[in-house]
Parts: structure tokens; C-alpha cells; sequence
């Protein structure tokens, strides 16, 4: 069996609304949206990588909640996971690999153009939140 590479992502909800950040790297995946993360690092724990990328991509803190569901597969040997995360302090900013961000409320969630890989993963949080699943989120 080989070994896949965990991807995290940090659904950050503030005042119910649901933060996005635009790509600009790599070239590829430039100016597309995606729920901000990173890869689990070796020795890692999911939630220990969500805090660390979103500090270094976004110069926040964030306490982990609770992961959404399922995962969703990125390129060969990658899968994707989400978790829900509070906004502990600090004011997101794109610091490495965005270029801009957005605070989404849950009607304009299709208002930007997400990474196809990112979508499943959005439409379950949203989801989850319309169900009331979730809620430790800060709204």
C-alpha cells in the first residue's frame, strides 16, 4: 500500500461567514479559490498542520473544531481534508501562496471560482452548517 499525502484545510467561519483565499501559485492553480491549508508534515497531526499552514499562509491563529467528513482526492497520492476552525486572533492576510481573501457568506458561496478538488469539500461544510452540525465554529 502506498503511502498518501494528507492535504488539511482550514473552513475558518467568522460571524457565519466562511473565508476563501485566491491561489497565486502555482501558475496552474493561479487566481482559483480554495479553503486554506497545507500538507501534513511527518509526525505530524492533522490538526497540529491546520494551525501551523494557517499561521504561515495567513498570519492567524485558529483552534481546530471538528473535521468534516469524508475526503476528497487531490492529484495522485493526495487527498484532501477539512476541518472547521475558530478564528482565534489575528486578522487574515495572503502571506505565502494568495493573493487575495474573501469572507463568504453562506448565499455567496458560488460567487468565486473554487479548485474543482475544493468544491465537494465546500458544499459538504456548508452543508453541515445548514444542518446546525458544526457550531463551535465562532459565527
Amino acid at each position: 500500500m502506498t503511502d498518501v499525502v494528507v492535504v488539511v484545510a482550514g473552513a475558518v467561519y467568522e460571524k457565519g461567514r466562511l473565508l476563501a483565499a485566491r491561489r497565486s501559485a502555482p501558475e496552474e492553480l493561479a487566481g482559483r479559490w480554495e479553503l486554506p491549508g497545507g500538507k501534513v508534515e511527518p509526525g505530524e497531526r492533522p490538526e497540529q498542520a491546520l494551525v501551523r499552514e494557517l499561521r504561515e499562509e495567513l498570519g492567524i491563529e485558529t483552534e481546530p473544531v471538528e473535521r468534516v467528513p469524508g475526503e476528497w482526492p487531490l492529484r495522485p497520492g493526495y487527498v484532501l481534508q477539512v476541518w472547521t476552525a475558530r478564528l482565534v486572533s489575528g486578522g487574515p492576510e495572503p502571506l505565502q501562496d494568495h493573493d487575495a481573501l474573501r469572507w463568504l457568506a453562506p448565499d455567496e458561496l458560488d460567487a468565486v471560482d473554487w479548485l474543482d478538488q475544493d468544491r465537494p469539500a465546500v458544499a459538504a461544510c456548508a452543508h453541515r452548517r445548514r444542518e446546525g452540525v458544526g457550531e463551535g465554529a465562532r459565527r
